[in-house]
């Protein structure tokens, strides 16, 4: 894999809501696939979703499970190759740990978020980091987003996806997609 020393979280708590209130998101079945296709096409080391609760969290495995079984990998080779990326946790802590245990370094953790921070770093400046060959994870949240005091404590903050106008609350399965685009397509500007 060519971006090995990259994984990715998709984090369901905490989350805000459209006030600002602290949340637990649900997990979708479409943040599975769609997310899990660009982890693989630019080749990440890992996709993590964080869920804090068991019940998700069992919903989550056995989606996993099937696709990993023989059934599963007949049905759709693709999804079963994809799939074997995703690794569920309980907190971001734990993803930092599981990191930190099989690659023996800290990672340095890089916030994703739809509103502007005063440290943010541009796509080109990222990527001349991650071609450095530390380790990061990348940090997507859900819901209304990651909530700022989280954002504060990370290493680094990307810069917002603008598209072409002022509107710029996107689903995380396309910022996940289009900021995997931006930091390791090969036809990058």
């Amino acid at each position: 894999m060519k971006n090995s020393n990259v994984s990715i979280a998709l984090v369901h708590y905490p989350a805000m809501d459209r006030e600002g209130k602290i949340i637990v998101t649900s997990f979708t079945t479409m943040d599975l696939h769609d997310i899990a296709r660009p982890a693989r096409a630019y080749e990440v080391d890992r996709f993590y979703i964080v869920q804090p609760i068991d019940a998700q969290q069992l919903v989550i495995r056995r989606q996993i499970d099937y696709w990993l079984s023989e059934e599963g990998r007949t049905a759709n080779p693709t999804r079963h190759e994809i799939v074997q990326l995703v690794d569920v946790r309980y907190t971001l802590d734990e993803v930092v740990e599981d990191i930190e245990k099989r690659k023996g370094k800290t990672p340095k953790l890089v916030g994703t978020d739809a509103r502007l921070y005063k440290n943010k770093v541009s796509y080109r400046d990222m990527r001349e980091r991650i071609d450095s060959g530390e380790e990061f994870l990348i940090v997507f949240g859900t819901g209304y987003g990651l909530p700022p005091d989280m954002m504060r404590t990370f290493d680094y903050i990307l810069e917002p996806v603008y598209g072409a106008g002022d509107w710029n609350h996107l689903s995380v399965r396309n910022a996940v997609a289009i900021i995997l685009d931006r930091l390791f397509s090969r036809n990058r500007c």
